[in-house]
């Protein structure tokens, strides 16, 4: 019971979250570029939460979309146009959440204008664009803008928790589903057009970077990526994948993602993560010489992408004593199992000191004061931040899936920066 009325408190909370009294003289001044569908939930509403970060501006290509966006959000400025925006010197940081063939040309503009960049992901179209922009010679220079890619269940202290129980020598396999209800999305959404880089390895591209946040290093082959795509015209966009992968050491990765599932899917793992160790031998020394026990040890995450609505993190260990033999497997002794449950809402939950969060708190709003110390120089509880060789890998990943799938890859802009 002390369950339910956690969550039914935590979702009034979510739905209704309380705004910071008052905000610091010198907080963080956003601008939006776009009257984007997840702005109130990636930006607006986290900050209306952190006492550093005021929403100050909105441009839009449509200036009266921009007017309506600002005045149903208590944005006060409003500009005319991306430019505008970026060439406000009292606009210290900016959000990005166009389509993503757009992401590549605002986000450099915006560095090039000193504006420290909150990225949605996916960061670009493809690898040559994300190499093109974090190896840019704006962000080699000292006291460089800080630009992060929005991968915000990162920065939750549920995903740090969960990756604590991740032994990753002894990985063996991972699996990670992202299944999204089709009502959710039109076929005319962006998520569909494949001239704004659509598609749903794109859209779903969490799966391609819990994969290589889990594992710690880069896959070596993807194996296999069956995709469905859009009807014509949107045929070279897929709306679901499947696809396997090959990581070092003989340890492999499945990734399952689709824009066009049902609530069934959802509910149903729809937002897990499992894990599944390779037996290790674990000293005993209570155990005879001739004997020796083995632990195989599975990890789930559940809702990794909405924990603070409810999440848990499931560790099961088997243990197995045998008896030893070269060559093969000894007589099985005794075999058990021990498991265990957690769930992290807060920093103190999750063993990241006694720094203020809040059970409602949704990963955006973790993400925001991970940002926001970045910016300020501070160091992040979590440790955790997506770096530009993350954002550059991440993205050769969703282009071998492309390659293998035999769907071409999102098309390169042709946006350049000019000298001087």
């Amino acid at each position: 019971m002390a369950g339910f009325f956690g969550f039914a408190h935590r979702t009034w909370q979510i739905i209704l979250p309380p705004s910071v009294p008052s905000k610091n003289p010198d907080a963080l001044k956003f601008g939006i570029l776009g009257a984007a569908n997840i702005a109130p939930n990636a930006l607006i509403i986290p900050a209306s939460q952190h006492p550093d970060v005021i929403v100050q501006a909105v441009a839009a290509r449509d200036k009266k979309k921009a007017s309506a966006f600002a005045k149903k959000h208590n944005i006060p400025q409003i500009f005319d146009s991306y430019a505008d925006l970026l060439a406000d010197p009292e606009i210290t940081c900016v959000f990005i959440p166009l389509p993503n063939g757009l992401h590549y040309e605002w986000t450099l503009k915006a560095l090039v204008a000193g504006k420290h960049v909150l990225l949605e992901k996916p960061s670009v179209s493809n690898a040559v664009e994300a190499e093109l922009l974090f190896r840019s010679p704006i962000l080699q220079k000292p006291n460089a803008p800080v630009l992060l890619e929005a991968f915000h269940y990162r920065f939750h202290p549920a995903w740090n928790v969960f990756l604590s129980f991740v032994d990753r020598p002894n990985i063996a396999h991972v699996k990670v589903n992202m299944f999204i209800p089709k009502f959710l999305f039109g076929e005319d959404d962006i998520r569909f057009n494949y001239s704004l880089a659509g598609g749903a390895l794109m859209d779903l591209c969490y799966t391609s970077s819990v994969l290589r946040g889990i594992f710690g290093t880069e896959p070596e082959e993807c194996t296999s990526c069956e995709v469905r795509t859009q009807p014509e015209p949107n045929q070279l966009c897929d709306n679901s994948f499947d696809a396997t992968w090959r990581f070092p050491g003989g340890a492999t990765g499945e990734m399952h993602g689709t824009l066009v599932g049902s609530i069934m899917e959802l509910l149903n793992g729809g937002l897990a993560v499992d894990v599944l160790h390779r037996p290790v031998v674990v000293e005993d020394e209570s155990l005879p010489a001739d004997q020796e026990k083995v632990k195989t040890r599975k990890v789930r995450t559940s809702n990794f992408l909405l924990p603070a609505f409810h999440h848990r993190i499931d560790v099961e260990d088997t243990f197995v004593v045998k008896k030893k033999m070269v060559g093969g497997d000894g007589e099985v002794i005794k075999t058990w199992k021990e498991k265990l449950s957690k769930k992290a809402y807060t920093f103190k939950e999750g063993g990241f000191g006694d720094r203020d969060s809040k059970p409602y708190w949704l990963t955006y709003r973790y993400q925001l004061d991970a940002f926001v110390d970045r910016v300020r120089g501070r160091p992040i509880p979590t440790g955790q931040w997506v770096d530009g060789e993350d954002s550059i890998n991440t993205m050769k990943m969703i282009d071998m899936a492309y390659a293998k799938s035999g769907l071409p890859l999102r098309p390169t802009s042709s946006f350049r920066l000019t000298e001087g």
